[in-house]
């Protein structure tokens, strides 16, 4: 059974971290490319950050996360990583990962899909 556990996730104040971690099972990481989503009320799902299968390429898909956010995977953990530093309230949003066959950082392009971890920047 394909299945992505995700964790880290909470509430932080503004200027702080978060590392979230997405854990894969029933299907081997290393083929896909993985990628970090999130979801704020009222909005679309939107891509932040993608990585490719080789993990030597990285996609910044919202700019405003550049310098502040990193993706990373370890394939032997068959884990994806999302380090967020500089957090703004704006960044309040559940957070998904997903992966898919190929490369790219759209939602509607992943297959697999985590089930939502709730970030929340605010004093």
């Amino acid at each position: 059974q394909v299945q992505f556990v995700e964790s880290g996730g909470g509430l932080v104040q503004p200027g702080g971290s978060l590392r979230l971690s997405c854990a894969a099972s029933g299907f081997t990481l290393d083929y896909y490319a993985a990628g970090w989503f999130r979801q704020a009320p009222g909005k679309e799902r939107e891509g932040v950050l993608c990585i490719s299968s080789s993990g030597g390429g990285s996609t910044y898909y919202v700019d405003y996360v550049k310098g502040r956010f990193t993706i990373s995977r370890d394939n032997a953990k068959n884990t994806v990583y999302l380090q967020m530093n500089s957090l703004k309230p704006e960044d309040t949003a559940v957070y998904y990962c997903a992966a898919m066959l190929g490369y790219g950082c759209y939602p509607n392009l992943y297959d697999y899909w985590g089930q939502g971890t709730q970030v929340t920047v605010s004093s």
